[in-house]
């Protein structure tokens, strides 16, 4: 991370701490009071992590802020995002994750595209803990911390008033890690969340062509971020315009792809195949 987009994020979080301590709240009673985890705020008042711009409005209520205020906080938070070295906004040290895991925890309505790798909200902890060990400079404490907090932040998927909107291409099914044994837990995981009244599954299959070409997985946090994962980290976006992109991008391959039954019975189809394979084990 360069050292100007650095000093940003210290900047915006030493206003957001000074914010707090002039409304006389402790960081766990504003992160209640916004609705995100305690550790995010920590995390953004020690400039460790960007907020979302939904995660900024949350803290930014939650402290009751006049609008000339809000605006300051907000426009620090552009000049993060500005910053000309911008890079990976996960904290350091942190493995890639930890940002998708804050967004997507504050954000009611959530829509992710996957090409390659299951969505963070639908992975178990075995899958998760091969996401995490594959990125760079990963360490055992830091992959069980990730773990840990990705398990946990799906607990919104049971959250009455949310919606979320999964859309994997085929191979998504098809690109594993571990073992067989592995994918069909993580396979019959699927079948139990996609028969949620606040998810919705789709596949588009194999024998459908895409709509164009995928490059990457992203996810939607309501109508005011983007998160796309790297294997060195994680780009956050509130650009009107990359955000307008990405709102077709998703719509297209969701038009394209499969539900309810149809989901299930290629569900079972690829199960049925794991089985088949035994106890391989990838080299």
């Amino acid at each position: 991370m360069g050292s100007e987009r650095r000093e940003r994020m210290k900047a915006l979080g030493m206003r957001l701490r000074g914010l707090r301590t002039e409304a006389g709240l402790t960081g766990a009673v504003l992160a209640q009071r916004a609705g995100v985890g305690q550790p995010t705020v920590s995390k953004v008042e020690t400039g460790r992590m960007v907020p979302s711009a939904d995660v900024l409005d949350r803290l930014s209520q939650a402290l009751d802020l006049d609008e000339s205020t809000a605006r300051e906080v907000r426009d620090l938070l552009a000049a993060v995002e500005a910053a000309a070295d911008a890079g990976p906004v996960s904290g350091e040290g942190a493995p890639a994750g930890t940002v998708l895991n804050d967004a997507v925890r504050s954000a009611r309505l959530v829509r992710s595209f996957q090409c390659v790798v299951l969505p963070a909200m639908l992975q178990s902890a075995e899958y998760a803990r091969h996401v995490f060990e594959s990125a760079p400079n990963s360490t055992p404490e830091a992959v069980g911390r990730a773990v840990a907090a990705r398990v946990e932040r799906q607990s919104v998927l049971y959250e009455p008033g949310r919606e979320s909107v999964f859309v994997l291409t085929e191979a998504v099914l098809r690109t594993w890690p571990g073992t067989p044994a592995l994918m069909l837990a993580q396979l019959d995981r699927l079948l139990a969340v996609e028969s949620l009244s606040t998810v919705r599954l789709g596949v588009v299959p194999w024998c459908r062509p895409v709509p164009l070409l995928p490059r990457h997985g992203f996810t939607l946090c309501d109508r005011r971020a983007v998160v796309v994962e790297a294997f060195a980290g994680e780009q956050v976006s509130v650009d009107p315009a990359e955000l307008a992109a990405y709102e077709e991008t998703f719509s297209r391959f969701e038009r394209a792809a499969v539900f309810g039954d149809e989901v299930r019975d290629l569900l079972l189809r690829v199960m049925k195949e794991f089985r088949d394979l035994g106890d391989t084990v990838t080299p």
